[in-house]
């Protein structure tokens, strides 16, 4: 072992007021990668979607895809939950919309017998 890995396993240590176990060192740095492979994937994810808000920003015909990215960027968590509430209620819309043309259809049919 390195000089740092053991000066970083005894300030570990006293914090925890105790040794960690080789089991948990390995499990306390998978997670520490965990954490940090997906907060990059985070950053790469949110610097693609700013690149493509700032082309659909240009591009005129582009700006209600740009406005919703940028709501994306902005708020993630309350974007997804409009996007599942505005698309249950497109589902609903749906719905209703095929059983109106069933009624119709029906209510015709038995005009004509």
């Amino acid at each position: 072992m390195s000089q740092q890995q053991l000066e970083r396993e005894l300030i570990r240590a006293r914090e925890l007021g105790r040794w960690l176990s080789d089991d948990e060192l390995e499990q306390l740095e998978r997670d520490q990668n965990l954490l940090r492979l997906q907060q990059e994937q985070i950053q790469r994810r949110r610097l693609k979607l700013g690149l493509f808000t700032v082309v659909c920003l240009i591009i005129p015909p582009l700006w209600p895809v740009a406005l919703g990215l940028s709501l994306h960027l902005l708020f993630p968590e309350t974007f997804r939950r409009l996007l599942w509430f505005a698309g249950g209620s497109l589902l609903m819309l749906a719905l209703l919309g095929v059983a109106a043309g069933v009624s119709v259809a029906s209510l015709l049919w038995m005009l004509m017998i």
